[in-house]
């Protein structure tokens, strides 16, 4: 049953520690619609039964798609905007890849840029579409850091949220005009599942929960680009600006 006086939230990728730490919040804040999408089952229904014991008046939906294929994407998109206005799109998963193994199988590196990259783009290409004809709502988009500059560490992963950046400033730059929102997300790295092995390698992360803040807080302020934590703006900008014949004496 929907309830069409309550925002509607969808999120793509939803199981990631970020989005779920972010669906807290925003349950926290109001009862909701959510629509959690994700690749796993199992994990959605887990994460939507928590949800909703924090959130019981909240109203939450789960779905599974092929997160590679643009028929797949198109079709969900296309069933989840039938269902009622869309006030909120936050995509947000992702890999993160083992760049020496990326060099080594061309396989792993085409399939870490696919779901890294483009298939970001794809699913806000196609949320898009129903939100501009609305000329209303949020489309938010998780990149990375590493897509501010290319590193022998991660180039791979960096090349892909490299994509990703430069999309959301183009889809930014199309929809100026309009009442459409439209909000990139640069984490640093984060304490997540999926960053266990830098943790182990002596590498300092964020809390996940401190980043989730940063991205809610900066959405509702309708901020189009959200650095989280904010100190990687001004870590990223020295960067992106360091000369070349330093640049590549830094082992990053």
């Amino acid at each position: 049953m929907l309830d069409h006086n309550k925002k509607r939230i969808v999120i793509i990728g939803a199981t990631s520690s970020i989005a779920e730490h972010c669906a807290r919040l925003w349950i926290a804040d109001e009862a909701v619609e959510l629509v959690l999408v994700g690749r796993n089952a199992e994990k959605i229904k887990q994460l939507a039964m928590d949800l909703n014991i924090r959130s019981p008046q909240s109203i939450i939906h789960q779905l599974t798609v092929n997160f590679t294929q643009a028929s797949d994407i198109h079709t969900l998109v296309e069933n989840i905007a039938a269902g009622g206005k869309l006030h909120l799109v936050l995509i947000a998963h992702g890999t993160l890849p083992d760049q020496h193994e990326c060099q080594r199988n061309l396989n792993t590196c085409a399939e870490e840029m696919q779901i890294n990259g483009i298939s970001p783009v794809l699913f806000a290409e196609a949320f898009i579409e129903y939100m501009e004809k609305d000329n209303s709502g949020t489309l938010a988009v998780i990149g990375s850091v590493a897509g501010d500059r290319g590193r022998k560490s991660n180039y791979v992963y960096g090349a892909a949220k490299g994509l990703v950046t430069r999309y959301v400033q183009g889809l930014q730059h199309r929809l100026a005009s309009t009442k459409v929102k439209v909000v990139l997300i640069k984490p640093g790295p984060t304490e997540t599942p999926m960053t266990a092995h830098l943790k182990q390698q002596g590498t300092k992360l964020a809390s996940v929960e401190n980043v989730a803040e940063s991205i809610v807080n900066g959405i509702s302020k309708g901020m189009p680009v959200i650095y989280a934590p904010a100190k990687w703006r001004l870590i990223m900008m020295i960067i992106r600006h360091l000369p070349r014949f330093i640049f590549n004496k830094m082992d990053i």
